[in-house]
């Protein structure tokens, strides 16, 4: 299989309908202190998202007990990253504005029941975290130094885990047929975004 084919087969397992441009990983390896710098604070904001779903509906108690070990992961990655800085003799910048995410949270259904607005925020972590999937696979399999490759394989497997346990924690919370529907609608919305955007090696997104 070709890797355009793999690439292909990779965004349609995790229901992804564009695949990331392949100059995106040349570009990224291009400056590590920026792509480093910008995976830090992608994990950060996922511990972040993990402890709001939990503050805000902590009557969920499944939801809860799912997301409490997240935290744990989510953070313990911001760490690994930190010290694959440090090794590297490189420093943690300043967090940028992240346009991809945004318009995601832009797209949310605003109003509707707890549940509704529960469902939507599942579903956008769901979509974050297949994105961050396939980046770290392109990168665990294309970037330059082994090391790197390695390192970037771990994120990809923990994403995929976490990939599958949004979708799952959506459609338990909301009608499945609903949910269905609604994450083909997320998954056109978020393959038009990444159209719109300027590929950029110092983004994760």
């Amino acid at each position: 299989m070709s890797k355009a084919a793999e690439d292909l087969a990779t965004v349609q397992m995790l229901g992804l309908k564009l695949p990331t441009d392949p100059r995106w990983v040349n570009l990224a390896e291009m400056d590590l202190a920026d792509i480093l710098t910008d995976h830090a604070y992608c994990e950060q904001k996922a511990t972040t998202t993990c402890i709001t779903l939990i503050q805000k509906y902590p009557e969920q108690i499944e939801m809860v007990r799912a997301l409490a070990p997240i935290v744990t992961e989510e953070w313990g990655h911001f760490r690994m990253v930190l010290r694959e800085l440090e090794k590297r003799g490189l420093e943690l910048g300043i967090q940028r504005r992240d346009e991809y995410v945004n318009q995601l949270l832009k797209f949310q259904k605003k109003g509707g029941s707890r549940m509704d607005q529960l469902v939507e925020r599942l579903l956008t972590a769901a979509l974050i975290e297949a994105r961050s999937c396939e980046r770290f696979r392109l990168l665990s399999l294309h970037i330059k130094e082994d090391e790197l490759k390695e390192f970037y394989h771990k994120f990809m497997v923990s994403e995929a885990g976490h990939y599958v346990l949004f979708i799952d924690l959506a459609k338990k919370y909301g009608d499945e047929a609903k949910v269905k529907a609604r994450w083909k609608e997320y998954l056109a919305h978020e393959a038009q975004i990444l159209k719109d955007m300027e590929l950029r090696g110092d983004r994760m997104h």
